[in-house]
């Protein structure tokens, strides 16, 4: 099982109506949610772990994990609010987020909301996104990481959001500090020339490499995606599709590539640090296939195994 943690929000997608009047569409949203999704459609047993709110966008939450087959055993409901996000969607350009936050239950997660132990069946926590970003969620799931690194495969993926985070370099160097516990990281070029803007991307995924993950996978758009482990770089070109939006499919590649790994008995950490070129381009293919579909639907609206 994977368990996918942090925030669970509503985004509101920008839509035009048939009259031609332009609002906001509520749709669930937040980097783990779309990646529990992704991975729960490719047959993967999948949990979530977060707070909750017990109002009607928590149920909707709720309903939308739920409807896709995650377990939400890990789940706690609250009575705070759900996080808000506000998407602006430009042609070419990398959505952008607006978040409203403040006292939300997804965001308030903390160490009393986290099992005191994991069961075996779980082989991978998923981590990232602006649950590491604000207080008191990031301290609570640094404590996980650093509870559960060396134990089960750890993986990141920062999905850096420019408006939640105060201090640039603060912040790039705690999530070093992660990057250290974990065993896979997926990482956009987009986020890499954001966190640290005087260095080459490729150069900055293979420190992060050298510093403990058996694997770094830099994502790059349409131009595909390269892999970093302790033995070789591998590159995957990008595939051609007419893209509708590009909103979750950093999400679903994550999703695919641990289902990949997962599926050739990669998810565990000894035979993750000793995979090979072919073992490692298969998974970054089927990342590559399951992000390039979720880029020809609108929304974070992820593919089935059977789409594939």
């Amino acid at each position: 099982m994977i368990i996918c943690c942090g925030e669970a929000l509503i985004d509101f997608v920008p839509m035009t109506g048939a009259d031609g009047a332009r609002g906001y569409r509520p749709c669930i949203g937040g980097s783990p949610l779309n990646v529990a999704i992704a991975a729960a459609r490719l047959g993967v047993p999948t949990g979530f772990l977060t707070r909750l709110s017990s109002d009607f966008f928590g149920d909707q939450l709720a309903d939308g994990l739920a409807g896709n087959g995650v377990d939400l055993g890990y789940v706690t409901r609250a009575e705070q609010p759900s996080t808000l996000a506000f998407v602006s969607l430009a042609p070419g350009e990398e959505p952008q987020f607006a978040f409203y936050s403040e006292n939300a239950a997804d965001r308030s997660l903390a160490p009393e909301d986290l099992p005191r132990a994991l069961p075996a069946a779980v082989e991978c926590l998923q981590l990232g996104s602006i649950s590491l970003m604000q207080e008191p969620s990031a301290t609570t799931l640094e404590g996980l990481m650093r509870r559960e690194s060396g134990r089960r495969v750890l993986s990141l993926d920062p999905n850096v959001r420019p408006g939640v985070i105060r201090d640039r370099r603060d912040w790039a160097r705690r999530l070093e500090g992660w990057i250290t516990l974990v065993d896979v990281v997926k990482v956009s070029r987009a986020d890499l020339e954001w966190l640290y803007p005087e260095e080459a991307p490729e150069a900055v995924a293979r420190r992060w490499q050298a510093s403990g993950p058996a694997l770094v996978v830099m994502t790059r758009g349409g131009d595909g995606a390269v892999a970093f482990t302790g033995h070789r770089r591998l590159a995957m070109p990008g595939r051609s599709v007419e893209v509708a939006d590009t909103v979750g499919a950093g999400d679903a590649f994550h999703a695919g590539l641990l289902a990949s790994l997962r599926a050739q008995g990669l998810l565990r950490r000894e035979p993750l640090a000793a995979a090979g070129e072919a073992e490692l381009a298969a998974a970054l293919d089927f990342a590559g296939r399951v992000a390039a579909i979720t880029c020809s639907r609108h929304g974070a609206d992820p593919p089935r195994r059977e789409e594939l």
